[in-house]
């Protein structure tokens, strides 16, 4: 059932509407399960809408094992969606600072605070992002170690490649994930693939960690996907490799692949004079899990991201 969750008037006779996806069985339990899936905060980030998608379609054929609620919202930033960028257009408002929101704010601060009563007091919520239109990432659960206790075992469920614990101090309160956190509805954050592009075997993998994850806190007695075991990682094991010139970045490695100290990365190259300006060497043994996707870079642009194994 698609129910309205927030609408607010807009200039010039349109309306901003955040909607939901509510499925349910025919007879409910008595104190049901909820779960909800939310993406979209971002409108660059568009990984989410085929997991979304193939949820929906799944759990819809497969009525007969749902046992709980699923509400699905795909947009969160409808306006960001529609033209391509990643804050709410006109405002110059990145969507995931405003939360946990106030009813008696601005525009978004009511917009925010609606959305978060809407879904807090869920069992479980999967918050879905993918990386800007730079970077690429591996399928990956990010954490607040605050939260960790509760969280790391959940994650295990959710068939990514990596679980990464970031410290408190990396984290902004103002994400939704931190808010509905600290008011005990647990929340994972999801990552995976770039900035508007879908990667369909990210959103394959993705979607059958959610429904194994459903299984686990009790909303789904069907069939389980057998899901893969994830690295679980703290900020500590994370090296961060940085552009030292500005330049066009030429990748020599794929993604998600061992390396060893000193092997070579890539290039940043002058396409005008045809000279190497810089030869980028693994600076430890690891896996590379995110790498630059946009080869234009400045001094200080973030190249690569390397778990120390």
């Amino acid at each position: 059932m698609i129910e309205n969750v927030v609408s607010v008037s807009l200039p010039v006779d349109e309306e901003l509407r955040i909607v939901k996806n509510r499925i349910e069985p025919e007879v409910l339990p008595e104190d049901p399960k909820r779960i909800c899936i939310v993406t979209g905060t971002h409108g660059d980030e568009l990984e989410g809408q085929l997991v979304c998608f193939e949820l929906v379609r799944y759990i819809k054929a497969n009525m007969g094992h749902l046992r709980g609620i699923v509400d699905i919202y795909p947009a969160l930033n409808p306006l960001g969606i529609d033209s391509i960028t990643r804050g709410v257009p006109g405002f110059d408002l990145d969507m995931n600072r405003t939360f946990p929101g106030k009813r008696d704010g601005s525009m978004y601060d009511y917009v925010a605070a609606k959305v978060f009563d809407d879904i807090a007091g869920a069992d479980v919520c999967v918050d879905i992002h993918a990386s800007n239109i730079f970077l690429r990432e591996i399928p990956q659960v990010r954490i607040n170690e605050i939260s960790a206790k509760e969280l790391v075992p959940l994650a295990m469920r959710m068939n990514v490649d990596f679980v990464w614990v970031h410290s408190a101090a990396t984290v902004l309160e103002s994400t939704l994930a931190y808010s509905l956190n600290a008011v005990g509805t647990k929340t994972l954050v999801a990552e995976m693939g770039v900035g508007m592009r879908l990667t369909k075997e990210y959103g394959d993998q993705l979607s059958r960690g959610i429904v194994s994850l459903m299984a686990a806190v009790g909303i789904w007695d069907g069939p389980v996907p057998e899901v893969r075991t994830p690295i679980v990682s703290s900020d500590g094991k994370v090296e961060f490799i940085n552009a030292a010139r500005s330049g066009i970045f030429v990748s020599r490695i794929e993604h998600w692949i061992d390396v060893r100290e000193g092997d070579h990365l890539g290039d940043i190259v002058n396409p005008l004079t045809g000279e190497i300006l810089v030869r980028i060497e693994s600076p430890c043994n690891g896996v590379v899990f995110t790498l630059r996707e946009y080869p234009v870079v400045d001094e200080g642009s973030l190249i690569a991201r390397i778990l120390r194994m």
